[in-house]
């Protein structure tokens, strides 16, 4: 789907602010006149050239390396031109300020790589990747990114839909020679290839889901009654003195939050103010807020004072738990008791002060989660993936119903093209202009 664009980009491409060296990349079909113009000259294209960067009246304003990429072997498939200065603010800004003159426009946010996709340079997952690597918060994260960029996912989706597109078009020969005496779909060969798809879906599901636990993490809210114990669990989950603990109750007014990794996986930890009655009016916004977060949360940490008799009712603290949240139950303060640190499925006996029983807690988090610490071939991948490949999984299931119990082939076809679609979504081959706006626009700008 190549893209003729009459207007030529510029933007600075490394973090704004002060530093060694800063990098303006200009993209279009005015790179050419630009490069003479900054440069005096055009350089071999893919050589860095060191040069004088030229003021319109033939001063310099700055020297560096200029690296010059004749389209289409360019990120964008434009030509491209690269300047590499120092890192000062105000050579940045006069650079800049040179190219605009010379009928250019500052790139909006992703709009590079929006025009690498839109001239089939890269596909709509390797242009995710892109901003997925730049923002990766841990190694496997950013291994993950990786592998989408290099294409895995991308390659793994085209094989998918090959295999749909095959099997819809035998079907749709199937229903067009309806008068041979030849029973296509009687053929168990249909149900075996549509068998192996769905399989080969549910494996791409799964390592999908992990690229997206890499990206996303998951939430995890603190809740509980006054000096349980919430603070403390706090600070031992993050590693640091987050929460003031003190004997009095009800020291957490606010929310805090905190951002961790247990072996590759991001945790969000928020700890709330304790869960009771209060004629405090500052209290009860904290409260208020508590509930808020308790309602968006993957895993709520219900932590209760194991001295207290009786330990408090579960369902009178927490109200409107989002159904696809698990509510671990953590009997805090085992040591006072002198007992051991134990798991029975969501109950985790520990002490939060002591540090006992602390990594019993983060094995499970991480198997609620469904995370898996062996992360060879897994790839990065967002929601809207998870959401098309679910779509395509009930339109594949759906079709095979049809298929077995009724013979429908106009139904099982329709099913397969729907399917299609989905997967089609995933790279970009199918999609709207207000999704794409959506996802290049949260690219941040040189990019």
């Amino acid at each position: 789907m190549k893209t003729k664009y009459s207007d030529t980009i510029a933007a600075l491409a490394t973090p704004g602010g002060r530093g060694g060296v800063a990098m303006i990349r200009i993209s279009g079909p005015h790179v050419l006149t630009i490069t003479e113009n900054i440069l005096g000259q055009i350089p071999k294209p893919r050589y860095a050239l060191f040069s004088s960067f030229n003021d319109e009246t033939g001063l310099s304003i700055d020297q560096g390396i200029a690296i010059y990429f004749k389209g289409p072997d360019s990120f964008t498939g434009e030509d491209v031109l690269e300047l590499h200065c120092h890192g000062g603010p105000v050579v940045v800004e006069l650079l800049i300020k040179r190219i605009l003159s010379l009928n250019a426009r500052l790139a909006k946010p992703g709009e590079f790589s929006e025009r690498a996709f839109l001239n089939d340079k890269i596909d709509l997952v390797q242009a995710e990747a892109i901003a997925d690597l730049i923002d990766a918060s841990s190694e496997s994260a950013a291994r993950s990114a990786l592998r989408s960029l290099q294409g895995d996912f991308s390659k793994k989706i085209h094989e998918l839909a090959e295999s749909v597109i095959k099997l819809r078009m035998y079907i749709e020969a199937a229903i067009d020679f309806v008068e041979e005496e030849v029973d296509f779909l009687g053929d168990n060969q249909i149900k075996v290839n549509l068998n192996a798809i769905i399989e080969n879906l549910l494996l791409i599901q799964a390592s999908a889901k992990q690229g997206a636990l890499l990206r996303e993490g998951i939430t995890a809210v603190i809740a509980g009654k006054p000096n349980a114990g919430k603070s403390s669990l706090l600070n031992q989950l993050s590693g640091k003195d987050s929460a003031i603990v003190t004997d009095i109750a009800g020291t957490t007014r606010d929310l805090l939050r905190e951002y961790i990794v247990i072996d590759g996986m991001p945790i969000h930890i928020i700890d709330t103010a304790g869960l009771r009655e209060s004629a405090d009016i500052v209290e009860q916004e904290g409260i208020r807020r508590a509930y808020a977060e308790i309602v968006k949360a993957d895993i709520v940490l219900f932590v209760v004072d194991a001295t207290e008799t009786p330990l408090p009712d579960l369902h009178l603290f927490l109200k409107n738990i989002p159904p696809h949240a698990t509510v671990i139950t953590i009997r805090n303060k085992i040591d006072l008791l002198h007992e051991k640190a134990n798991i029975e499925k969501n109950n985790i006996s520990l002490s939060a002060k002591q540090g006992i029983g602390i990594d019993l807690l983060k094995n499970h988090i991480k198997n609620i989660a469904g995370y898996q610490t062996t992360q060879e071939g897994v790839f990065s991948a967002r929601q809207r993936h998870l959401d098309a490949l679910s779509r395509a999984k009930k339109f594949l299931t759906d079709g095979k119903l049809q298929l077995e119990n009724h013979k429908a082939s106009e139904l099982l076809a329709e099913d397969l093209r729907q399917a299609q679609m989905s997967l089609n979504e995933i790279t970009g081959e199918f999609g709207s202009d207000d999704l794409l706006g959506r996802i290049f626009s949260s690219f941040c700008i040189g990019k």
